[in-house]
Parts: structure tokens; C-alpha cells; sequence
């Protein structure tokens, strides 16, 4: 665990490292899938840059949903709030980090609204949005374990932490939860990859990605061992997340089948009538 590198006499954050391998990993791929794929690889660059909001807005407003009790104690003492720039560490405290979810969802969502308003094929960008995630999302988590932000639960086997910025991580033998995902995300990544490039569940990868992923980040959760990142009774905000992703991304499916089923219900002819001109006859 290294969480920041020495170049030039300057201190650069490990995180912001593979968080940038990642980027240009994700933007790579994905621009060399849309010409493979005949999508327009201009409109799936602005996709990339417009996603790259997504994530920061919603991530750190995520983060923000599990600092709610601190949220509620700035309301609740808002008066003592004398300055502007007390506002603002404030707002650093509540918002200052990141949650993946919000990021996900954050993408999601303008991805979305990109596609309906340019009027694009948005099961074919999502298609290589889906793969791109899951690539990025390696390079993240390895991030993640480098920075020592986030932790594993105590595992005699672990890895010790000698220079977390969380005091009550170091010097203890962890489980490297954070590395076990990474490479749940990279099997993920080629398992997307082997279905597009045999077109299995075409338009629908990004489904695969949202039960998927959840179902195995749900599970690493109780190995975690970082609490800052919010709880709701017994499941920590990210299982809660899971389950709603994994409803919701159910529900999504469900109907996108049905619309198919009766649009194409619609579309086929009176077959009795076609045959049979005297039945044809009778029923008019």
C-alpha cells in the first residue's frame, strides 16, 4: 500500500495515478471498439467527456447521502456558521469524497439523456460503455488499495497497512478486499468482451454489468471494514445500492422484453384472414 508517489520532490497521489491509467485505458478501448463496431467515434469521444461529469457530480453527491448525519447536524447548527469560507469546509467534509455508485449512476443517467437527445443507438454505446466501466473500474480499485482510503476486515493472512490516512488501518494484517475486486472487475471486463465480440446479449450489456457487478460487490461488502461510508440498519449504503440495481435493472429488462413482445405482436398480419378470403369475407 503506497498512497503517494515521490517524483521531482513532489508528492502525487497514488489513487489519482491508476484512477488516470484508467481513464486513458477506458477511452483507448472504447474509442477502437466504436470503430470496430461501426459506431461514430466522435459522438462516443463526447460520451466519454460528458460521462466524466456523471462521475464526479454524482459520486461526491453520493458520498454526501452517507455523511447524512452530518448533513443533519449542519442544519441543524447552521447558525454557528459565521463565513463563507466555514460553509465551504463544510461542504468539503460532506461532499469531499467519492462514492463508485453515484459515479456509476451519474454516468448512467447522461449517457442515457446524450443518446435520446443526438438521437443515437443507445444499446450499442452502452454496449461499449459496459465493457469500458469494467476496465476502469480494475485500474480504480487498484487505486483504491494503494490509497489505504478503503479497507478490508482483519484476516491473519492480509495485508498490513503501514501509511493509510486512516490511523485505525495501519499495522494490522487486512484482507485485500479492494484487490479482490479489481480482479472480479478485469474477469468482468473480458467476460463482456467474449459476449460482444460473439454477439450474445447485444444491446444489453450494460444490463449484464448492472447485475452482475452488484450481485459480487454486495457479497465483498462484508469484508470490508471501513465504516465511513454509511449504514442502514445491518447493510452498509452500498449493499442497499446493490439490491436497488439489481431490482431496478430487473425491472428495465422486463420491460424492454415487452415492449419487443407487443411491438411485434402489432406487426404481424391477421393470418386467419389472409388464408381464408370467405373468412376474411365473414368477419368484415
Amino acid at each position: 500500500m503506497i498512497p503517494v508517489f515521490n517524483l521531482f520532490g513532489k508528492e502525487i497521489s497514488a489513487y489519482l495515478i491508476m484512477g488516470l491509467i484508467g481513464v486513458f485505458a477506458m477511452m483507448g478501448f472504447g474509442l477502437r471498439e466504436a470503430k470496430k463496431s461501426n459506431v461514430n467515434e466522435l459522438q462516443m469521444l463526447s460520451l466519454f467527456c460528458w460521462s466524466f461529469v456523471g462521475i464526479i457530480v454524482g459520486g461526491h453527491l453520493m458520498y454526501g447521502v452517507t455523511q447524512i448525519q452530518k448533513v443533519i447536524s449542519l442544519i441543524h447548527n447552521f447558525e454557528k456558521i459565521t463565513s463563507l469560507r466555514q460553509f465551504a469546509d463544510c461542504m468539503v467534509i460532506i461532499f469531499g469524497g467519492s462514492v463508485y455508485y453515484g459515479g456509476l449512476i451519474g454516468v448512467l443517467l447522461i449517457g442515457f439523456l446524450f443518446c435520446k437527445a443526438r438521437k443515437l443507438d443507445t444499446g450499442s454505446y452502452f454496449d461499449i460503455g459496459a465493457m469500458s466501466v469494467a476496465l476502469f473500474h480494475f485500474f480504480g480499485r487498484i487505486g483504491c488499495f494503494l490509497g489505504g482510503c478503503c479497507y478490508g476486515i482483519e484476516w491473519k493472512y492480509g495485508v498490513t497497512y503501514h501509511y493509510s490516512p486512516v490511523e485505525a488501518c495501519n499495522g494490522v494484517p487486512r484482507f485485500p478486499v479492494q484487490l479482490i475486486e479489481a480482479v472480479l472487475n478485469l474477469i468482468l471486463f473480458f467476460v463482456l468482451y467474449y459476449c460482444h465480440k460473439n454477439g450474445y446479449f447485444k444491446k444489453m450489456l450494460m444490463a449484464v454489468y448492472c447485475l452482475v457487478y452488484p450481485t459480487y460487490r454486495f457479497i465483498l461488502e462484508y469484508y470490508r471494514a471501513d465504516e465511513y461510508r454509511g449504514f442502514l440498519g445491518d447493510l452498509s449504503t452500498s449493499q442497499i445500492i446493490s439490491l436497488l440495481f439489481i431490482v431496478f435493472t430487473l425491472a428495465v429488462i422486463f420491460a424492454v422484453n415487452h415492449k419487443k413482445l407487443k411491438a411485434k405482436k402489432s406487426s404481424e398480419p391477421n393470418t386467419a384472414s389472409e388464408k381464408d378470403p370467405e373468412t376474411k369475407k365473414t368477419i368484415c
